[in-house]
């Protein structure tokens, strides 16, 4: 299959266009931002998606949706094929204005596959128009998947929660958190559910999923990656996995 850069399909007479690309390991693309939507699916390996609002991660069978005009870093993790759309706002009204981790069918990931080797300028009455028609209405039905890091605009919460991925405990307190912001508990926690839209263990909890499925799929051991994490052991850490999730660690394991 013929590599495709995004960047040379904004212009392209058609409401949805396929591109799909080959990464090596940890490879990075540097922030940027497209002009249409984007919904970036990593058929093989997993994508780390990071914009100035917060982090998402897609391991398999999840895709990353990306609104148009919004600033995004990407990481490969291992060896990734990636294969994605460019959709116009008005096409793929549902999916809206904010990042989110989506759900990809059976259906939906080999449409993606196709959507790939789709002209670019393909005839909109035949085949390949049919073919993107059906992508959209599987995407708009696509249910968002609960893993997000939301970032905080307040300067020196912001600053805290960068410092957390960067080294998660999963023992991380409240109490600890708002010492360190010198502010009491009632306060930090409203401003928390302000900057975030989550409550403190939850964002907890998706920031250490966030570190964790990278790890995972670079083929690091579950139990080493429970304790760096601050759990117990692994039995901890898979039981709330699986929670959130709905299947155990080793699915995500190479």
């Amino acid at each position: 299959m013929q590599q495709r850069y995004s960047h040379d399909y904004e212009d392209v007479p058609r409401p949805v266009v396929g591109i799909g690309n080959d990464y090596p390991p940890s490879f990075e693309l540097a922030e940027h931002r497209h002009r249409r939507g984007q919904f970036l699916y990593a058929a093989s390996g997993v994508v780390a998606v990071s914009t100035p609002d917060g982090a998402w991660v897609a391991p398999p069978e999840r895709g990353v949706w990306i609104p148009a005009g919004m600033p995004h870093a990407v990481r490969m993790v291992g060896a990734v094929q990636t294969r994605s759309v460019l959709i116009e706002p008005e096409a793929c009204p549902a999916r809206g204005r904010t990042c989110g981790v989506v759900a990809v069918s059976p259906l939906l990931r080999q449409l993606l596959v196709v959507a790939a080797e789709v002209p670019a300028e393909y005839d909109e009455d035949g085949r390949d128009g049919l073919v993107m028609k059906l992508l959209v209405a599987e995407l708009d039905r696509a249910p968002v998947i609960p893993l997000a890091v939301p970032f905080p605009r307040h300067p020196a919460l912001a600053a805290r929660c960068q410092a957390f991925l960067e080294r998660p405990q999963a023992t991380a307190t409240i109490d600890q958190w708002a010492d360190a912001l010198a502010m009491n508990r009632r306060r930090f926690t409203r401003l928390f559910r302000r900057e975030t839209g989550m409550s403190f263990a939850e964002w907890r909890q998706q920031a250490c999923l966030s570190v964790a499925l990278p790890r995972l799929a670079a083929g690091e051991p579950i139990t080493a990656i429970a304790l760096d994490l601050g759990y117990d052991g692994p039995a901890n850490f898979s039981t709330m996995f699986k929670r959130v999730l709905g299947v155990p660690p080793s699915r995500y394991c190479r």
